[in-house]
């Protein structure tokens, strides 16, 4: 589970924010802090990866957190100020996000993200390519084996997911970016951020939806033009 911490001093900046955190499942927010002093107690006694970032803070600013923080844990800055833009940019934070912020803009700040960590795991993984067609999940008190050849499409639910098959489906403990790490990228394609698809099942596509199993699974407008780019080249 990726954890995040929120820093702002504004509360209702830091409801906001908790409150699109709520709708992303594979984040976990850890604490809700109102300075940098409280974030730097958190860093050092929790395993931080990702910070929603302010930086127009009194006594301690928010470019100040991340000059000093270990260069693993990932940045979004979130701020009414354009003007620190470059600044945030020049620290390698992933994204930089104007107050008031929707949730479709924090949608593709924290979709750069979960790229930004399937990256890693993709090129950490790439030096074992796949050798086995199977992976193990737990469910229902014991490890089931799940072949990729058999699997249609998997669903996040939150903290769990659900891995619809040709025989059935299991619902495991896990989340869908975790998961997905474990899949052969030859076989299977993140369209959306609750659904990763196995490519031999698609029965039919538009710009909006892919068809499995005589199910319509969107196609998000952040994953939309990769998801489409590989379809044309499978294509051809």
């Amino acid at each position: 589970m990726i954890k995040c911490i929120i820093v702002d001093d504004e509360p209702i900046a830091r409801e906001i924010l908790e409150f699109h955190l709520e709708k992303i499942p594979e984040i976990t927010l850890v604490k809700s802090c109102k300075n940098v002093s409280q974030a730097l107690k958190v860093i050092s006694s929790t395993n931080i990866d990702l910070i929603l970032l302010d930086i127009n803070m009194p006594e301690i600013s928010g470019l100040t957190l991340a000059k000093v923080i270990d260069k693993k844990i990932k940045i979004i800055f979130t701020t009414a100020y354009r003007e620190y833009a470059l600044d945030g940019f020049d620290l390698q934070a992933v994204d930089y996000l104007l107050k008031p912020i929707s949730f479709e803009r924090f949608e593709q700040g924290i979709t750069k993200f979960l790229d930004s960590v399937n990256k890693i795991a993709e090129k950490t993984s790439s030096v074992q390519p796949f050798t086995q067609n199977f992976i193990f999940v737990r469910s229902e008190r014991k490890m089931v084996k799940v072949n990729f050849d058999s699997i249609l499409y998997i669903e996040s639910l939150s903290d769990y997911i659900k891995i619809h098959t040709t025989t059935g489906s299991l619902i495991t403990r896990e989340t869908i970016s975790k998961v997905e790490t474990t899949l052969p990228t030859s076989k299977f394609l993140r369209i959306h951020r609750s659904f990763i698809i196995a490519i031999n099942f698609i029965e039919s596509y538009t710009n909006e939806f892919i068809e499995i199993g005589k199910q319509d699974l969107p196609i998000s407008r952040t994953y939309k033009e990769s998801v489409l780019q590989r379809l044309k080249n499978d294509n051809s």
